[in-house]
């Protein structure tokens, strides 16, 4: 009697494992095949310069003397 217990056991263990890695790989071949790489975007914002005032794109104008320390018309 118990001998068919761990067979039912066991059978049911290997089921659980294989269903989990079916499962695993089902989500692995959805994103590969379905999502993918679609390639380079079409977009190209070319570069912008790193400082915000000094970008195309900034909101305020630039500042006449913009560093923030004491000297040559810059206080």
């Amino acid at each position: 009697m118990e001998s068919n217990l761990e067979n039912q056991s066991a059978r049911r263990t290997w089921i659980v494992i294989l269903g989990l890695l079916m499962l695993i790989l089902a989500k692995g071949m959805f994103t590969y095949f379905v999502v993918g790489d679609l390639g380079q975007p079409t977009w190209d914002y070319r570069p912008v310069p790193d400082v915000p005032g000094e970008s195309p794109y900034a909101i305020y104008a630039p500042q006449p003397y913009p560093q923030h320390v004491r000297g040559d018309k810059g206080e």
